[in-house]
């Protein structure tokens, strides 16, 4: 982290919401789209509006088609050089969910620069250009606009070869899915911003979102897996039940499977529950059905709208174990949540157990 910038601003204090939490909800976003003209159809745009996926991917040739997105927000940790890193790992993970290898990127900066030190925005940008690298990506340029409240993020072209796209509508009956990272950033940052948390534990939440999910996705490469997503601001729910939709099956996820980091529970009871999170949730009502033993604190929770967070790979049944030894003994904080299955397709059953 910075050195210098650390105990003298609380960056998440310039911003009335953090991280994934400040996007546009599911609900308003969908009615904003719906409006939108059909666009004019193209044979080699392989990934695009249609099943609400994580990158859009446009095939050059037959070996090679390109792959594009973009994410920014406010802050969602207060040092700055944490807050570039978080930035940049969760822009560079659609592409890294898509089967995609990141190949450029774009800082996209909108900074108060007469309010906040200049060497502020100095930090963000070390974070985020430290993350690239590590990503074996290059910096090409950006866009920075004077702005009340500092936010930041990338855009991100990665690379595919055209039959190896991954998208979140692939997934078929049998296939287990496995999540890659714990959940309840949001609750977590929320905390954050309330000095809820101590150093031990911020550090921890930060070292989850700033972890890249190329491990994950250079692991998975090498086993049949047929539909993935990252799991970001509409929370695992949301994005679940984007996979269920696009997919045309149901799921079947296991509470007491899913990996949570610590002190959720305790955060979300004592009130920090984010509003994109109870958003989520609102906007889930009628795609999940919950068994009646998990309470009002649990659904949210399981609908927590998360920064950079893992990837929720559905994985071939004959797969899946292997696939789950690899990414663990990868380091990647992986776990089998659930299942797909033929019945009740697009819809989530949610059981209150260890199995489905």
């Amino acid at each position: 982290m910075s050195d210098n910038q650390t105990e003298r601003i609380k960056l998440t204090s310039y911003s009335s919401k953090g991280g994934c939490g400040c996007k546009i909800g599911p609900a308003d976003l969908s009615q904003v789209l719906r409006n939108l003209p059909p666009g004019v159809p193209n044979p080699n745009l392989l990934v695009g509006l249609d099943t609400s996926d994580d990158a859009g991917v446009y095939k050059l040739t037959d070996e090679l088609a390109l792959v594009q997105t973009v994410d920014f927000f406010t802050p969602i940790v207060d040092d700055p050089y944490a807050f570039g890193q978080v930035a940049a790992a969760n822009a560079l993970s659609d592409v890294y969910a898509m089967g995609g290898k990141p190949l450029t990127v774009l800082n996209i900066v909108a900074f108060p620069i007469h309010t906040l030190d200049k060497s502020v925005l100095a930090d963000i940008l070390r974070g985020a250009g430290d993350k690239v690298r590590e990503a074996g990506a290059t910096l090409v340029g950006g866009h920075s606009i004077d702005d009340k409240e500092p936010k930041f993020g990338l855009a991100v072209t990665g690379t595919v070869h055209p039959d190896r796209v991954r998208t979140n509508a692939g997934a078929k009956p049998g296939d287990v899915l496995i999540l890659t990272k714990p959940i309840g950033v949001g609750i977590l940052t929320t905390s954050i911003k309330k000095d809820q948390l101590s150093e031990a534990e911020i550090a921890r939440v930060t070292s989850v979102m700033t972890t890249l999910n190329r491990t994950a996705a250079e692991t998975m490469e090498r086993f049949e897996v047929h539909g993935v997503t990252d799991v970001t601001g509409f929370g695992l729910l949301g994005h679940a039940s984007e996979m269920a939709k696009g997919s045309g099956v149901g799921l079947r996820i296991a509470a007491k499977r899913v990996p949570f980091l610590p002190r959720v529970r305790e955060l979300a009871e004592a009130g920090f529950v984010p509003g994109g999170t109870k958003s989520n949730y609102a906007h889930l009502e009628g795609s999940v059905t919950f068994d009646a033993s998990i309470d009002q604190i649990g659904q949210w929770m399981l609908c927590d709208a998360v920064t950079s967070g893992g990837l929720l790979i559905a994985a071939a049944p004959g797969e899946a174990p292997a696939l789950l030894e690899a990414l663990i003994a990868a380091g990647v904080e992986a776990a089998a949540i659930g299942v797909a299955v033929a019945e009740h397709a697009g819809h989530i059953v949610v059981l209150d157990a260890e199995a489905v």
